[in-house]
């Protein structure tokens, strides 16, 4: 018997939503699904396994247009391109990839314990923000890339973002208060649809750093809900995560509404991943290439905002 799934567990299996799916099935020809016994589509493992693949490219900054009409075999070799310039990438970031090659062995070796503590050691050498820059950055891309080559399992993936997650938690925790009345205040979240919080407790630190009020409400927050807190916490900057897993025009369309619905003092900073960041700019909204930019982005944020006035 044919193992085939629907286009729900697609969905969640892959990060793809059901209409980027149907999209691709109308203008790519791919994927291309039976159908089952009411009708429904069904997806073969052999698509489902390609559609992985996409997908991680597509995180990697390919666009739809140039790797969905590809042969499996072509999106193997594109990626195998693709990792090796990452892992390059990485490794110089990172200063030398011995480190987080053990990193990878231990998430390999379910030795939760021990890549605690040896991340917790380099959080100690490093400082948060050596951590963030030089290890759990140029780390969650060798992670991302292991995954991609078969070489880690989800759950394996999983626990090293929670491990990570706990780390970055105590680092934010050790880093001093900001004084009452301390600007700019930076209140953090995602889009409903973005489930990924790493990258927002990595900015969160970084702004800790720099002495702001930072106020988190973790991830997926409705945009209105979104409005409101940024009302009522006085924020002067909200800054948004995103890993590249959402439609990229619910990223422009939901930028373009919090734009139009925050007051114009307040200002949207996004970061991560997501390619659609600096392909398709919207205005009133700075995207961040880096965390590397917190620092600078928060100065010229003192230089150049008049003392806020709340209404």
């Amino acid at each position: 018997m044919t193992i085939t799934l629907s286009i729900a567990a697609v969905e969640r299996d892959t990060g793809l939503s059901k209409d980027t799916l149907r999209v691709w099935e109308r203008r790519y020809g791919f994927p291309a699904p039976g159908r089952d016994s009411l009708d429904e589509r069904a997806y073969s493992m052999d698509q489902v396994e390609k559609l992985r693949l996409i997908k991680r490219l597509l995180d990697a900054g390919h666009r739809p247009g140039r790797i969905v009409p590809l042969s499996y075999g072509e999106l193997v070799g594109l990626s195998g391109a693709t990792r090796e310039v990452s892992a390059q990438q990485s490794e110089a970031q990172a200063g030398g990839g011995s480190d987080l090659q053990a990193y990878i062995g231990l998430i390999r070796q379910h030795d939760a314990t021990a890549l605690r503590v040896a991340l917790t050691r380099a959080l100690s050498r490093s400082g948060v923000a050596g951590f963030i820059g030089q290890v759990v950055g140029p780390l969650n891309t060798l992670v991302g890339d292991a995954w991609m080559r078969g070489q880690i399992e989800v759950f394996e993936e999983h626990l090293y973002t929670e491990i990570v997650q706990v780390v970055l938690r105590q680092a934010i925790a050790g880093i001093p208060e900001a004084a009452a009345g301390s600007h700019p205040r930076v209140l953090l979240t995602t889009f409903p649809g973005e489930p990924h919080g790493l990258g927002l407790l990595m900015a969160e630190a970084m702004f800790s750093l720099e002495g702001c009020a930072c106020m988190s409400l973790g991830v997926q927050t409705p945009l209105w809900d979104t409005v409101l807190a940024a009302k009522a916490h006085r924020s002067d900057i909200l800054a948004l995560s995103f890993t590249g897993c959402m439609n990229p025009n619910q990223v422009v369309d939901g930028l373009a509404e919090l734009r139009l619905k925050l007051p114009g003092r307040v200002r949207i900073w996004a970061g991560g991943t997501a390619p659609v960041l600096f392909r398709r700019r919207v205005d009133g909204v700075e995207p961040l290439a880096t965390l590397n930019d917190v620092p600078a982005g928060v100065r010229h944020w003192r230089e150049t905002s008049a003392a806020p006035g709340f209404a």
